[in-house]
């Protein structure tokens, strides 16, 4: 275990020994961001991704580890449990009660942000001269939106009314059009260039129907079971199970956690009468877990690739915004019922991407190797522009 420890670091120490070490850094950092993001207008999720960008910075270009985890193998699992404890609740928003009045609102905004940006980003690519696989592939990512990063910076600005819950609402579903877009692509791709599409098509069905069936089966004993030791209220421990079934289960079985994690706390929410406080045990826990998520992001991302395919890189970046923000503007026009109470510039609030859109960037690497060094570079670097900006352009809708 200590074969890929610093040179100036004892012989004795273990792997788990400097990952507790680490574990405690990355912890007071936090304490450092919020002082910052008090006294500024940056917010502290750019700041705690810029802090893990700083140690990626460090392990690969000062120590030259460019493909160790910073963790030795931590990193994942910390990410994955902070993803879930987000998705579980950005699910307890889509409680019946309240998407009888902001359910079609939430429907046509996602629809119009979700096709006009796949729409212009792969369009735009293609009218730039770049190959088809990469246009497609990319044009599904741009799909994806880092509900971490939103519901995080609503949550800070502290932010109450009709335009945070629309937000809520729309990453809460992002997961599941994500899904859905993305494998229909690899799919049609798959049949156009190699003749798999329909292995293609069944991988995306069993992700969908898995995650849903995981959720389902996690979520409804949960919403009997919880809150019966303490009258109305969910225990701590009864959380923490929740969240660790759900993240286990998914990556066992290989299905999406996020939307795992997002049905069954709806179902909790929706089915759940005896609770009170349902989800007020993971808001005291889930901090931390955020915390490792932003900083370990921006740690795992390799920067050696991040000046590969500039050009490509800038193309995207733009396209996307402009997709996000047409398709948020012509879905307010769209909507006339409310669109007085809403933003036209909607759409801006919606652009953060992370670890959902490096995960399929991954997956469509591994399809089309050949595209490997086009894909992956591009959604790196925009995952690093898109995490730093996206909150400031969150903050400034909700504003």
């Amino acid at each position: 275990m200590t074969e890929n420890l610093p040179h100036w670091m004892p012989a004795e120490a273990s792997q788990a020994t400097i990952n507790i070490i680490l574990l405690g850094v990355i912890l007071s950092t936090s304490i450092f961001a919020d002082a910052i993001a008090h006294r500024t207008r940056i917010p502290r999720i750019s700041i705690l991704m810029l802090v893990g960008i700083g140690i990626a910075f460090i392990q690969q270009v000062w120590m030259g580890n460019q493909n160790d985890d910073v963790l030795g193998g931590l990193s994942e699992p910390l990410i994955q449990l902070a993803l879930v404890m987000v998705a579980f609740m950005l699910g307890s928003e889509l409680e019946l009660r309240r998407l009888r009045n902001t359910g079609p609102l939430i429907l046509v905004i996602s629809l119009f942000v979700i096709i006009g940006g796949g729409v212009l980003v792969g369009a735009g690519l293609l009218a730039l001269g770049f190959p088809l696989v990469v246009a497609v592939s990319l044009a599904a990512i741009s799909v994806a939106t880092d509900p971490a990063a939103v519901s995080e910076s609503v949550r800070e600005r502290g932010s109450a009314g009709l335009v945070p819950r629309i937000l809520l609402g729309i990453v809460a579903i992002d997961d599941a059009w994500g899904i859905v877009v993305f494998g229909l692509s690899m799919s049609v791709l798959g049949w156009v260039i190699g003749g798999d599409g329909q292995l293609a098509l069944l991988h995306a069905m069993w992700e969908l129907g898995g995650a849903i069936l995981i959720g389902v089966a996690v979520g409804l004993p949960a919403a009997w079971l919880t809150g019966r030791l303490k009258s109305g209220e969910p225990t701590q421990v009864e959380a923490i199970a929740i969240i660790l079934l759900l993240a286990g289960l998914s990556s066992l079985l290989g299905v999406s956690a996020l939307l795992a994690s997002m049905i069954a706390g709806s179902l909790v929410a929706n089915l759940a009468h005896h609770h009170t406080r349902s989800f007020r045990e993971i808001e005291h826990i889930e901090w931390p877990f955020l915390v490792f998520f932003f900083v370990l992001s921006g740690a795992s991302i390799d920067l050696y690739k991040v000046d590969d395919a500039i050009l490509l890189t800038l193309a995207y970046v733009v396209l996307r915004l402009a997709g996000r923000v047409l398709g948020g503007y012509f879905a307010v026009m769209f909507s006339p019922a409310r669109h007085e109470a809403l933003p036209r510039n909607i759409g801006l609030a919606l652009t953060p991407q992370a670890g959902v859109a490096i995960g399929m960037a991954l997956l469509a690497a591994e399809r089309f190797p050949e595209f490997r060094d086009s894909i992956l570079p591009v959604v790196v670097a925009s995952t690093i522009v898109f995490e730093l900006v996206g909150p400031v352009l969150v903050k400034k809708v909700l504003r």
